[in-house]
């Protein structure tokens, strides 16, 4: 069965950098664009990021962008989350999922399925 789960969450200063990590198994990982997601208390999830199947285009939500990356190893079946700058409203739990249908790329959450257990980031000032 599908399994996607995250590490590389941490507790980090403001203006500080983490890379996530998505393991992914169970599935024929260069046929799906990649998504995270990110939910912090008491808000709903968000997109943040997603990735086609190959790897060739990328898209961020508006807050994110410039500060951090999407990346894929296909040969690895990894999912990456390069995160710079920081900031204190990043601060929330952060989940990888991977598209429902084959070779087709969104933002829209509910067209990704298999969310994994999620990983936590928490900025601090």
């Amino acid at each position: 069965q599908v399994q996607l789960v995250e590490s590389g969450g941490s507790m980090v200063q403001a203006g500080g950098s983490l890379r996530l990590s998505c393991v992914a198994s169970g599935l024929t990982f260069n046929t799906f664009a990649m998504g995270w997601f990110r939910q912090a208390p008491g808000k709903e999830r968000e997109f943040v990021a997603a990735i086609t199947w190959s790897g060739g285009r990328a898209i961020y939500e508006d807050s994110v962008k410039g500060r951090f990356t999407i990346s894929r190893d296909n040969a690895k079946n990894i999912l990456y989350l390069e995160m710079s700058s920081l900031k204190i409203e990043d601060t929330a739990l952060y989940t990888c999922a991977k598209t429902i249908k084959q070779l087709y790329f969104t933002r829209e959450g509910h067209e990704y399925h298999y969310w994994g257990q999620g990983t936590q980031v928490t900025v601090s000032s």
